[in-house]
Parts: C-alpha cells; structure tokens; sequence
C-alpha cells in the first residue's frame, strides 16, 4: 500500500484491523450480547436491504440464535433501534438516541431539497398547491398516529387525496406517473416525521409500515454534526477527511469544522493524514486470537470507508461490487476480505476465496465454521441481497 505519510503517530495496516476486529463486534471475545450493544458500535446498519440489517447484527452476536426476535423486539416493539434516512439520503438503522442527532446533522439540508423538488414536480405537472399539499401531510400524519402503524395503502383509505397521481418530467424518456403518498411520505421521512415500521412479511421482506418518528429535541446543526462525528470516529477512527466527506454527504468545511469542535488527533495512514478522536492515539490490544466473519451486502463494515484498499484488495472489487457501487456479501479474514459468500436455493451457505495469501487450512476451518454458524440461525430462510454482485450471483445459481 503507498501514499504520502500524514502528521501524528504512525497507524498501520495492521493496527487499524486489530480495531476494527474489536470495535466493531467481529473477534470472536468481542462479539455484542444484545443486537442495541452491536447496532451501537456501528453508529449505522444500512438499511436500504432489510435483510442486511439482521445479517450484519447476526454475524456480531455471541448467541446469533436470539438475532431475529432480539432485532425484532427492538426494532418494533422496545423501539430502540430506528430505521430511518440518515446519510447520503440512504436509509439506515440507528440506535434510537442518536435519531435527533442524524436528523439535525444530516436530515435538515436533504428534507429542504425533497420538499423542494416534490413542489416544483407538482407544480409543472399542474397539480395541487403547497397549501394543498400540506393539508394532506396533516391529516395523513393525524391518520397514523390514530392507527399507530399503517401502510401507504391502509393510510389512503382514511385520507384519499393521498391517490392523487401526477405525471413527473413530462415528455422526458423518463417520464413518470408519481402517486402523492408514495413522494410525500419520503419527504416526511427525511424530515424525522415518519420512520419505517413493521414489514409486512418476514424479516427479509422490503414492504413496510410507516409510523411516526420517535419525538425528539431539535438540536443545532453545527452540534449534532460534531456529535455524530465523535461517534463514529469513535467506532471507525482513524479515518481521513475523504473518508469523513464519503460517510457523512457533508462539504469538507463541515467535516473539518465538527474534526475541529471534538478535539480530533491527526495521526500518519498510508493514505496520509488521519484523525481518532482525543484520547484514541494509543494502540489498542489486538484480537485474542484469528477471527473468520461472514459479512452481508453493504455491511457497514465494508462499506464504513471510502478508502478500502487496508482491507480491500482493489483487484477483488470487479466480483464483489455491483456497477453502482454496492458492496455484496464479503468473507472475511483477520481484519480483510478474502471473497464473498451466496445462498442457494437449497438453504446451502456457499463460499469462495479470491485472495489466498496467508490464508491456510486454519482460515479454511474457521470460515467453513461461521458459514455454519450462519446457516444455523437462518434456518429455512432464503436470503438474496437487494444489490446483486457477480459473484454472489455466481455462487447462488
């Protein structure tokens, strides 16, 4: 690996997988108790893919057989756990005591934008004004609260001018019939009103309820960008500012100004300057012993960094990434990936290794074993990820 040496301590490779290991629940003694204690070591579980959510928490948890009523349990009964529009404009899961924090940090600026546009696409096609269309939100919103969860559908039945459909870039190729619930419930939700609720089918399943976001304080924007920084440096630190920029969505000013407000170290990456949050410069102890982990698509583990060859091998991302960008199902071995893993339809948990260095027959035993371990909880569940990768649809057929 090269680059230009940064300022600050010197942080190898070898290091910066030994904290991954611990700190993000993947070392066998590291692994969490609760699917709340892994979901807070991450600070975010992409949530785009539902199954992600409960393969990514599965593979961090000491009794992997309690994964789908524990996150279950917490996502819509005990609610501590929120699936909601966080970063990017992506959905992701959060602990429940960080939703004000994502939603001043980064919700704000994207929900301007939304309703925004949502405006100006109904205007050009004719349709109802923004007095309209806010009296509409009002009693949708009136409407879940009375019913507690409710799907679009279920919503409409009680308000229906939430049918109302209008006809988006008219006379473009892409040119679009666009239903008023399907646009005004996004918008609500990267404005923290509504989050997502219960699917309608298993855990895997992609249609959901909607219910009303947790309340919570409005905090300042400048704030609760230097909180959720500290949290997730915390939790993925060192990491360097494209890094910072690449997670967050934010400009480079805000994420050196939030570096700035948490007291950030610089410290020396291969990819040159680095920062840990104060008190973070020290090594820490590494991993017990060699851990083996099965990973999901976009687990936020492979996808935590923009700048992945510490532990991605540039040559093996052609198999493993889909043309957009989407990582799929990763083996991993001491702290990198090593190949990628599929489902058959027979239930059977196949893999394959694309990097062979230094990876012998005691890698070989200990990824046939989580492979298992996997396959144990999963049961007759059949799993495909959202975004298909090569090799996972290789391995699958």
């Amino acid at each position: 690996m090269t680059g230009s040496v940064g300022e600050g301590r010197y942080i190898g490779v070898a290091e910066r997988r030994a904290r991954l290991a611990l700190r993000h629940r993947l070392a066998g003694p590291a692994r969490a108790a609760d699917p709340e204690e892994a979901a807070a070591s991450l600070v975010a579980l992409h949530g785009s893919d539902p199954a992600t959510v409960y393969l990514a928490l599965g593979a961090r948890l000491a009794d992997p057989a309690r994964t789908v009523p524990d996150t279950g349990r917490a996502l819509y009964e005990d609610r501590t756990l929120v699936r909601m529009h966080g970063m990017r404009h992506t959905v992701f899961v959060f602990p429940t005591d960080l939703t004000a924090v994502v939603h001043a940090s980064t919700g704000l600026a994207v929900a301007a934008r939304e309703r925004a546009t949502l405006l100006k696409n109904m205007a050009k096609a004719g349709a109802p004004d923004a007095a309209w269309l806010k009296e509409v939100e009002e009693s949708a919103l009136a409407v879940l609260a009375r019913r507690g969860q409710a799907t679009a559908a279920e919503l409409a039945e009680d308000e229906p001018r939430l049918r109302e459909q209008f006809v988006y870039a008219a006379g473009k190729s892409y040119e679009g019939v666009h239903t008023v619930s399907t646009r005004l419930l996004r918008v609500l939700g990267v404005e923290g009103k509504v989050v997502r609720g219960r699917p309608l089918g298993s855990w895997t399943s992609s249609q959901f309820r909607w219910a009303l976001a947790p309340e919570h304080p409005e905090l300042d924007p400048a704030g609760a960008q230097a909180r959720l920084l500290q949290h997730w440096l915390t939790a993925c630190g060192p990491a360097t500012e494209a890094d910072l920029k690449w997670w967050t969505g934010w400009r480079v000013t805000d994420v050196r100004r939030a570096l700035k407000a948490i007291g950030a170290r610089p410290v020396s990456l291969d990819e040159g300057t680095g920062y840990v949050v104060a008190g973070d410069e020290a090594a820490p102890a590494g991993p017990a012993e060699p851990w083996a982990a099965l990973l999901p698509a976009l687990d936020p583990t492979a996808m935590g960094w923009q700048q992945r060859d510490w532990y991605l091998a540039p040559e093996l991302r052609p198999r493993l990434f889909d043309y957009s960008g989407n990582v799929g199902p990763t083996v991993w071995w001491n702290g990198r990936v090593v190949g990628g893993w599929a489902q058959r339809a027979d239930g059977e948990i196949v893999w394959r290794l694309l990097d062979t260095d230094e990876v012998g027959r005691d890698a070989e035993a200990a990824i046939t074993a989580e492979a298992e371990r996997l396959r144990s909880w999963v049961g007759t569940t059949r799993v495909t990820p959202r975004f298909r990768t090569p090799l996972e649809k290789e391995l699958s057929a």
